[in-house]
């Protein structure tokens, strides 16, 4: 028999107080107010119409304290790559020479992206050619086998978009940038395993989301809801995302 009158253990009570601090101090965090580079390649176009405006999540979607930690440590191992990357040689740039990150703002400032690093140099014997665009991520065992054997193009589109349309834009800033491919490092969140590819420029990839950021604000500007990804509530995406209450709402 359940004893709900038996009081959480000290350590239950910490990790409640550990989640409850981060959950607060990411609704603290301002919004974003522009399209982020790394987001145009979802697949659903109404879907970043609503993240681009900030309409609330359904009930219960908005990130729980155990995530915000998951995330947290991503961005710690990131910082980890870097120093291993650069023990191993690889003169990699992170920051400008005022402290701020690299990245992009066009459209207005309503189109931003902010790159993980750019690798200005790099030993003969990697086969790298410079200056190329780095970008990290972490994952779990089973998404870092996936991308492993499938390369992250075909098995992590989004990131493949993210790669593209930051190599173009970001050819202002590091030119030749774009005529190099760019390093992508994955992190075997689980056991510490690297996964390093290039990835050649994709032109057309890189054009296409552009155009895709310039219709979502032409529509949001014109008030206009763009289509669904799906005729149907059941398809996958729609299933898992954080504002499918609100849309399937909707009349159309």
């Amino acid at each position: 028999m359940l004893d709900f009158n038996k009081r959480p253990s000290m350590g239950e009570r910490i990790n409640a107080a550990v989640d409850a601090a981060l959950e607060a101090e990411r609704a603290a965090t301002p919004p974003r107010d522009y399209l982020g580079g790394s987001r145009l390649g979802h697949d659903c176009e109404r879907a970043l119409q609503f993240e681009f405006v900030g309409a609330p999540k359904d009930d219960g979607q908005e990130f729980p304290g155990r995530v915000l930690r998951i995330f947290a440590i991503g961005h710690q191992l990131e910082d980890l790559a870097i120093r291993w990357l650069r023990a191993a040689g690889l003169d990699l740039v992170t920051s400008r020479r005022d402290g701020g990150q690299f990245g992009f703002s066009v459209a207005g400032g309503r189109i931003r992206g902010h790159v993980d690093g750019i690798v200005a140099d790099a030993p003969a014997a990697l086969g790298l050619c410079t200056p190329a665009l780095w970008e990290c991520k972490t994952m779990n065992a089973k998404n870092w086998r996936e991308t492993v054997a499938r390369g992250v193009t075909v098995a992590k589109p989004v990131y493949a978009a993210q790669i593209a349309l930051y190599q173009a834009y970001m050819e202002a800033t590091a030119p030749g940038i774009s005529a190099n491919p760019a390093l992508f490092t994955a992190i075997n969140k689980d056991t510490a395993e690297l996964h390093h590819e290039l990835v050649p420029f994709d032109a057309d990839l890189a054009q296409r989301m552009s155009d895709r950021g310039v219709r979502i604000l032409r529509a949001t500007d014109a008030g206009a809801l763009l289509p669904r990804i799906a005729a149907s509530r059941d398809f996958f995406e729609c299933r898992f995302c954080p504002w499918a209450e609100r849309c399937w709402g909707l009349p159309k």
